[in-house]
């Protein structure tokens, strides 16, 4: 087999046109297409975004039976599917069935004109599947979406995101070994990456999974449940089980990038000045002015083969469970030992008083 890369995302979400709206009018996202019962897309609505290498699919059911409906019910919006581009999907599907994966859909093969598509999906980590899809020809994204020259209303973003470079993924305690295991039996990733990662008195524990092509990436992360409940034990009760916690886009230009999503209203996690004071010390020259970095609270971290530049959205889940990330890799392939635990830093501080305010409420009822 040969995954290729991050083909796509899907969210299910409860109203697919009003998230469309707000990836569109926050993010610099573009419609690409939509469909539904009209279009055979039974049972469902779907808009497709995209922006550059980005592919982000959005379905909403129409029944209570929907498993988009389900899905939504017990863990509100989140990604339920990620696909895998493939050169074969067919082959990527037996060896990962024969590998331990579940079988969510057989291989289908849809021709239209001289292009044809193949999608077929197993499991993945909690209720979260994968989607194997392989393109021949100029086939269009997938069946039951009409393409679509809509354009999102406001100032333009510039496209200044690119594809789609990780996805990090919240398990219970005790389930990370396994998921390693069977990302490596499955699919073939590899290991590139692990760290303990301490915020205060909490502790998780961090192994990123690769594709050989490196064009699909994991962090997955339990909780340490010897140190006090924080934020990976809160996503897991408030989205009732593993998910996606966040998605990094990368982009070229992340000074850029920050700025035009902040002046679109997204809002950021915010980096207290001492770390900026001590970043020569402990980097030495970055390719990006401190200057620039401070006021925007961008992080920076370097690996073997260069420096990195990351920084957390705020979650504008109602349940503080999903958010998104920006990721500028100058040369840097894995993940500093620095970044990671500065970034959980500052989503614990966004977060301290969200768990406040739930537990009151918990406790007053």
């Amino acid at each position: 087999m040969q995954i290729l890369d991050t083909d796509h995302i899907e969210l299910y979400v409860g109203d697919a046109r009003v998230a469309a709206e707000q990836l569109c009018a926050s993010y610099g996202f573009h419609v690409y297409g939509q469909g539904g019962p009209e279009t055979g897309l039974a049972g469902q609505r779907s808009v497709l975004l995209g922006q550059r290498d980005i592919r982000i699919l959005l379905t909403s059911g129409l029944s209570s039976g929907h498993r988009a409906s389900r899905y939504v019910a017990q863990h509100g919006d989140g990604i339920a599917v990620v696909a895998f581009g493939c050169t074969d999907a067919e082959a990527t599907f037996a060896e990962a069935v024969a590998a331990g994966a579940t079988p969510v859909e057989a291989p289908r093969r849809i021709a239209h004109g001289g292009a044809s598509v193949v999608v077929a999906e197993v499991s993945g980590f909690g209720d979260v599947t994968h989607r194997l899809v392989q393109r021949d020809g100029e086939a269009q994204f997938l069946p039951g979406l009409l393409d679509t020259s809509m354009a999102p209303e406001g100032p333009d973003a510039g496209d200044l995101l690119h594809t789609i470079d990780h996805a990090a993924v919240c398990l219970p305690a005790g389930e990370l070994d396994t998921a390693v295991a069977y990302y490596q039996r499955a699919f073939g990733f590899e290991m590139i990456f692990q760290e303990y990662i301490e915020v205060g008195d909490q502790g998780m524990q961090s192994k990123v999974v690769q594709s050989p092509s490196g064009g699909v990436t994991f962090t997955l992360i339990q909780p340490d449940i010897s140190r006090r409940a924080g934020q990976i034990d809160d996503f897991l009760a408030w989205h009732e089980g593993a998910g996606v916690q966040h998605v990094a886009f990368s982009t070229h230009d992340i000074v850029a990038a920050v700025q035009a999503l902040s002046a679109r209203g997204v809002e950021f996690a915010q980096t207290p000045g001492s770390y900026y004071d001590m970043l020569s010390a402990r980097l030495g020259d970055v390719d990006v002015p401190v200057d620039e970095l401070r006021p925007l609270g961008i992080l920076v971290d370097r690996d073997h083969w260069g420096q990195m530049y990351q920084i957390f959205a705020k979650s504008t889940h109602i349940r503080r469970t999903y958010f998104n990330e920006l990721i500028d890799r100058h040369g840097a392939r894995t993940f500093g030992t620095s970044n990671i635990p500065a970034l959980y830093a500052a989503k614990e501080r966004e977060l301290a008083a969200v768990r406040d305010i739930t537990h009151s409420e918990g406790n007053a009822l």
